[in-house]
Parts: structure tokens; sequence; C-alpha cells
């Protein structure tokens, strides 16, 4: 194999990933947090000039004492995680696949900011609509990447990654790891037939219905 075969192949797989955040790495995070210093308090009674001191201050407290990485990080690692390199970045997803057969790949995509943890809640009502109210016949294969520069993907070196950027990222995301067909979500968050293989929505669009109905 040629050195640059080899290099191809490499840019190309799909490798599985591990959550594993030090320790140390969390305590240091909490010592941070636990020595940051308050600005006054807001001259008003509302949200005018911003978030209010007391809401900061909360929120602080509860992740110096309360919140759980362990169980945030084990919730991650009950899932199947991937990185692959797409653009010369490498692209951490999860990637679950429905129990139900002819399930239709769905890719969705977390916003500015945020991270794939938003979209746990939707896995399995997506993946097995059966087992939460819906039809076997509305199943997708579910792809939460996270966005270039969040979470576990890579970060940016350079300007340029933006919706346009991270859009077509996404389709060779599907390309490479999912079933061919996979819908997607435009910016306004609608289903839209692949790019590169046209395809009717009005499968899409039902099961996205139902599922927005098992999901309320």
């Amino acid at each position: 194999m040629s050195t640059d075969t080899a290099a191809t192949n490499a840019d190309t797989a799909i490798r599985p990933f591990h959550v594993s955040i030090a320790e140390e790495a969390v305590a240091d995070l909490r010592r941070r947090i636990a020595a940051w210093r308050p600005p006054e308090r807001e001259p008003v009674d509302d949200q005018s000039q911003g978030v209010q001191l007391a809401t900061v201050r909360d929120l602080a407290d509860y992740w110096v004492t309360d919140y759980d990485w362990r169980r945030c990080e084990a919730k991650l690692n009950a899932l199947p995680q991937f990185i692959t390199t797409i653009d010369g970045l490498d692209i951490h997803f999860i990637h679950v696949r429905s129990p139900h057969p002819g399930a239709l790949p769905l890719i969705v995509t977390h916003g500015w900011p945020g991270s794939v943890i938003e979209q746990l809640k939707i896995i399995e009502p997506l993946t097995d609509p059966a087992g939460h109210g819906g039809s076997a016949p509305d199943a997708f294969d579910v792809v939460i990447p996270s966005l270039p520069g969040y979470g576990f993907s890579g970060k940016p070196a350079a300007v340029g990654w933006g919706p346009d950027r991270i859009a077509r990222a996404w389709a060779m995301l599907m390309e490479r790891g999912v079933r061919p067909g996979p819908a997607q979500l435009d910016r306004a968050g609608l289903p839209q037939p692949h790019p590169l293989r046209p395809r009717r929505t009005r499968r899409p669009l039902r099961r996205l219905g139902t599922a927005a109905g098992v999901l309320r």
C-alpha cells in the first residue's frame, strides 16, 4: 500500500471513541469555578441588563458541588460513539441504529453553543418509536455529530466552518458511515432529502411528524 493510499484510508476511517476525562481535569475545573470573582449585583430587579448575578451564583454553585460529570460520561459511553476525519478535521459523532429493519438514517445537529448532550433524550423515541407510543415503521437510525470546535470534535485552525461547510461535512459523514438515503435537517429544522441521492420526502415527513408526537 502506498503512503498516499494509507493516508487516504486513515482520513476516511471511522474510529470507535470512548470518553475518558482525567479526574485531575474535573477537579481543576471545580477549583477554577469556585475561585471565580463575581461582579457587583445589577441595579435592577429584572434581566434587562443581562443574566442576573443570583442566577450565575446558583449555576457556579451547582457546577462546584452538585454536577456529576461521571454520570454524564457514563451516559455518553453507553452509546456508540465514533471519530472520523472530514476536510482535515476530526468529527465526533454518536450513531445509534434502530432495532427495527428499514429505519431511515437521520442526522440531528445541535446549535451554537450546544452539544450532543442536548440530543440524548430524543435517541430512544426516534430509534424505537414502538416503545414510546409510536409505530415501528416510523423508526430512524440516528446520527448526532459534534459541531467543529465543540465537544469532542476537533477545533478548526482557521475560519470558514460556517453552516454551508458544516452541511457539506455532514453530507460526507452520512455517505461515509451510514446506509444510503439519510434524512437531514436544514437551517429551519425541516427534513430534506440527501443532496447526493434524491429521495421523496413524504416518508421522512411522516416519520418526523410521528416522532414529534412521541416526544411531546
